[in-house]
């Protein structure tokens, strides 16, 4: 029976250094004596879920709108070029060490396929960055919405030509990915959680939303899958 294991993008396959490539483009404006970095970042990373949740706009405008929000709540001045300077970076951004090896492994088995909130155009580079081909990519430009919508699942699958019980989607994000995904009717879902019980929102879980494998990288997923 055809399968496809997919996966959502960045933080799950790309090392997605958001974090540390804002602080690096805003250097010249951080007070850190006076600025809460965790704070901030955190409020960035709720402004992006946020603007994913209202009607679609390319990814290169979610991403500098959310951080100019962020930036006003902190009392930070935001410039155009911040913004640009930090979608210019997403292509920049290359894999976790265990992700191509790992892939590859998968390969010899199943379809392998991205389903990713970003454009077409910031991911073919990361996507060059990991070296392994991909069957199917697909991405929120194409489907016109963002995870965690329903939408953007359905229309990959449809894209795909492919019943969800034939997937088996694996990803770090909790609430892009595991849970919308908890009753879509999935072969098995597979949570990257990288970063452990460190408080985010992203990383806790919930046995609400079970049944799901949790692995802390990608190492252990040919084994997991029978590779």
């Amino acid at each position: 029976m055809r399968q496809i294991v997919t996966f959502d993008a960045y933080g799950t396959l790309v090392d997605f250094q958001l974090g540390p490539t804002t602080l690096k483009v805003l250097s010249d404006r951080l007070d850190l004596d006076r600025l809460n970095v965790d704070e901030f970042l955190d409020d960035f990373r709720i402004m992006r879920f946020h603007a994913v949740l209202e009607a679609y706009r390319p990814f290169h405008e979610v991403l500098p709108s959310s951080l100019e929000i962020a930036m006003r709540l902190h009392g930070l001045e935001y410039r155009k070029s911040d913004g640009e300077a930090l979608v210019a970076a997403v292509p920049t951004f290359g894999p976790h060490p265990e992700v191509p090896a790992a892939l590859q492994a998968l390969k010899s088995r199943y379809e392998i396929a991205i389903i990713s909130n970003t454009d077409d155009d910031l991911i073919a580079q990361n996507l060059a960055n990991i070296g392994v081909e991909f069957d199917h990519v697909i991405t929120a430009q194409q489907a016109k919405a963002y995870k965690p919508s329903r939408q953007t699942f359905e229309y990959a699958f449809q894209t795909m030509d492919i019943d969800p019980a034939q997937v088996i989607h694996v990803a770090q994000g909790w609430e892009y990915d595991l849970i919308p995904t908890r009753d879509l009717g999935l072969a098995r879902r597979v949570w990257i959680n990288r970063y452990g019980h460190n408080g985010s929102i992203g990383a806790r879980g919930s046995a609400d939303y079970q049944p799901f494998d949790e692995l802390p990288d990608l190492s252990g997923l040919p084994a997991l899958l029978g590779c």
